[in-house]
């Protein structure tokens, strides 16, 4: 897609690719081009690096040590890094937590979180999900007591599909500070150390054989009251509030247009006319989605809020994500096969097919997941109809 961007706009995009070309961790680089694995060094490396730049702060006010970018420079950011196949920045404290903490924490609890967050100090971690309170959220039981002294929550529950716990230092949750008539109220969104004595982070091995989502059990965990955000029982609207904001990274138009890309050069050496009709109306619908978020962008830009219109991207963006995954299967054909691993079922010879069929059904497994999390895409189809067409 062309944009007439400002002499401003392309010195800016410029500088973006100068510093993926020359300081983007040269090791994140090779892994991620190779599909290897990034250790917990790597990303804090590479989160490290960007923080370096200045541009941790990517959504933020200036006041709080944001970048203050307009909505076309967000733009450049995200397609740039997107095109480049770098990791996607964590979304949980820069993208999720912090916004909540600017926005309805008080200044101590700005001062206390927010610069290591841009300085990625901090590695953060959601506890939203739990058994049984998935998709709906506001049926959560884990409960938050206070002391007899009110100076601290006692905390007792489980949460779920908790993504990267194993790595985190620290963990935002829904609690149930009362329970009411109404389940969305009642509601607190806490802070939590994941040092805390009785808490026992637990793997899940997802389908394609990855460590990434965990149960997070906490038994008598003891909170201090300080680490409540806002006010107590108003954290189904902090929640909501987070979501929106989740909602609209989910996206991900630059690391679709890079895997598009990829596509359309395997294709053209298939000779395969039902797989190319395929990937042009797939090209279609994301370039429909990239002026959808340009849209927004420029609504944000000028005083607007992220709000339901964030969940037509995640609806389409989730879905476009999917589809590339099941073209780049079905472009590795009988390839795919192989599956797990690049080997085939630990065998230590190469695979007979081509490199780009050695990861195909792992990753076509692996985002299965992104129509669910953050709200699962039927759920943001209620909301359209909601607060968009009114019904």
């Amino acid at each position: 897609m062309e944009l007439n961007f400002s002499k401003e706009d392309l010195q800016f995009r410029d500088e973006v690719r100068s510093w993926l070309e020359n300081d983007y961790p040269k090791h994140v680089k090779a892994k991620q081009d190779n599909a290897e694995p990034l250790t917990r060094q790597d990303m804090v490396d590479y989160h490290k690096a960007v923080s370096a730049k200045g541009w941790m702060g990517y959504n933020w006010p200036v006041e709080y040590g944001g970048t203050g970018w307009t909505a076309t420079q967000l733009y450049i950011f995200n397609k740039e890094f997107g095109l480049a196949g770098t990791p996607p920045l964590l979304a949980f404290g820069v993208s999720m937590v912090a916004p909540v903490i600017y926005t309805f924490g008080n200044e101590e609890q700005k001062a206390k979180y927010l610069p290591d967050i841009l300085e990625f100090n901090t590695w953060w971690c959601q506890g939203y999900s739990e058994p049984g309170s998935g998709s709906d959220l506001a049926s959560l039981k884990t409960k938050a007591v206070k002391t007899f002294d009110g100076k601290h929550y006692i905390i007792n529950g489980a949460k779920t599909w908790t993504t990267l716990a194993q790595n985190a230092d620290w963990i935002f949750c829904l609690t149930r500070t009362e329970t009411t008539s109404i389940k969305q109220e009642g509601i607190s969104f806490i802070l939590i150390d994941m040092k805390t004595p009785g808490i026992e982070v637990k793997p899940i091995i997802t389908i394609d054989g990855e460590h990434e989502v965990n149960s997070v059990f906490f038994t008598d965990v003891k909170v201090p009251v300080e680490n409540l955000i806002g006010e107590e029982g108003k954290g189904w609207t902090y929640a909501k509030f987070l979501l929106a904001h989740e909602r609209f990274g989910i996206a991900s138009v630059g690391g679709s247009l890079r895997a598009l890309n990829k596509l359309k050069e395997i294709a053209s050496n298939l000779e395969n006319t039902d797989l190319d009709k395929k990937i042009t109306e797939l090209e279609i619908d994301l370039n429909a989605l990239e002026i959808t978020e340009l849209r927004m962008l420029s609504d944000l830009e000028n005083g607007g809020q992220v709000g339901a219109e964030s969940s037509i991207l995640k609806i389409k963006g989730t879905e476009i994500q999917q589809r590339l995954t099941e073209l780049m299967v079905e472009s590795s054909g009988e390839h795919a096969l192989l599956y797990p691993g690049p080997h085939g079922f630990g065998s230590n010879d190469k695979p007979s097919g081509p490199d780009y069929s050695a990861d195909a059904v792992s990753k076509f497994l692996n985002m299965r997941k992104t129509s669910i999390y953050g709200g699962s895409n039927e759920i943001q189809k209620n909301i359209i109809s909601k607060f968009v067409l009114g019904v």
